[in-house]
């Protein structure tokens, strides 16, 4: 099974800023885990802090499965919305913080009634969550 798992703006500091927010993990160490407990997966990881370079892997993607933190595009990119709208493949939202307990206009998200499930608040454990969701929707 191929899942691409797909970060937006300001990941690349994952472990870095407000870790009492996001968690002190890296996307290096989230993606090590993952991997070590589902080693029969094939991850790709891909993060952009441009809107266009997010919606030109969400098009290009031939695997199974898209993993897909969007960070501040969430809430503002229809673009973005567009693209996994369009995704012939299932698209799991990912937040690390609880979207719905932040400042008004983190509370909504323009992908969450285009994917095929969100995980909201559960943190970076969310990530595998999201991949363990696909790997019992799409059944390989």
């Amino acid at each position: 099974m191929r899942i691409l798992i797909l970060n937006g703006p300001n990941l690349n500091r994952l472990g870095l800023r407000k870790p009492e927010i996001y968690g002190s993990k890296t996307m290096a160490q989230i993606l090590l885990e993952i991997q070590r407990d589902l080693p029969e997966l094939y991850l790709t990881y891909y993060q952009s802090n441009h809107e266009g370079d997010l919606i030109d892997q969400i098009q290009a993607f031939d695997g199974d499965g898209i993993v897909l933190n969007a960070g501040g595009y969430s809430h503002t990119s229809v673009a973005l919305r567009d693209a996994v709208e369009e995704c012939e493949k299932p698209v799991v939202e990912v937040h690390i913080s609880d979207i719905t307990q932040r400042e008004p206009f983190r509370q909504v998200s323009l992908l969450t009634d285009v994917c095929a499930h969100s995980i909201i608040g559960k943190g970076t454990k969310g990530y595998e969550e999201a991949v363990t969701y696909l790997i019992a929707a799409v059944g390989r």
